[in-house]
């Protein structure tokens, strides 16, 4: 029996969350948009928070994978950041954020403005790894975002593995010291 089996798993809504924020010039680029780093701040805090629930303590920033943009935001806009587990490993979490965004003073539909998949390290109170409840995944969308958590965990182990590879061969000769 492998440590986390002992873990009750928590579904998929059980740490989900969205967090709204109106976006002002204080936000905004050289370009008069809102800037980019703004949004990935937005879009940590609510992969962040829902990592935290989700293991029931601290957890920390390990990697932001994809963080694509897919519209411009601006000024006056309300963002809508969701976010959920999508996977557990032992101690890891994948999160998975799609950002939105709307006229605050509109009544039209938000739409997707850009998405990113985190994934988040629970630690204890001396900054150790920690065990996190496996996630169980409700519907059919939660079930293919787990399984595509998992090929994106995978090639993320293969790349850290293939540099490490060539690094190690690389130094071995004599290179990059």
């Amino acid at each position: 029996m492998t440590d986390q089996a002992m873990l009750e798993g928590k579904s998929t809504a059980a740490s989900r969350t969205t967090l709204s924020h109106i976006m002002t010039h204080n936000d905004t680029n050289l370009l008069g948009t809102v800037h980019g780093g703004v949004i990935m701040k937005l879009v940590d805090d609510a992969a962040g928070a829902v990592a935290g629930r989700h293991s029931g303590g601290p957890a920390v920033t390990a990697s932001m994978d994809e963080m694509v943009f897919l519209e411009p935001v601006r000024v006056g806009d309300l963002v809508h950041v969701k976010a959920q587990v999508n996977w557990t490993g032992r101690s890891s979490m994948e999160v998975g954020v799609r950002v939105l965004a709307e006229r605050w003073n509109e009544s039209t539909p938000a739409t997707q403005v850009g998405s990113a998949y985190l994934v988040f390290a629970a630690v204890d109170a001396d900054g150790k790894p920690r065990q996190v409840p496996p996630v169980v995944p409700e519907t059919e969308r939660d079930m293919r975002r787990y399984q595509e958590a998992q090929i994106r965990r995978t090639h993320r182990l293969a790349r850290r593995r293939a540099i490490k590879e060539l690094r190690e061969r690389r130094a071995a000769e004599g290179m990059d010291a």
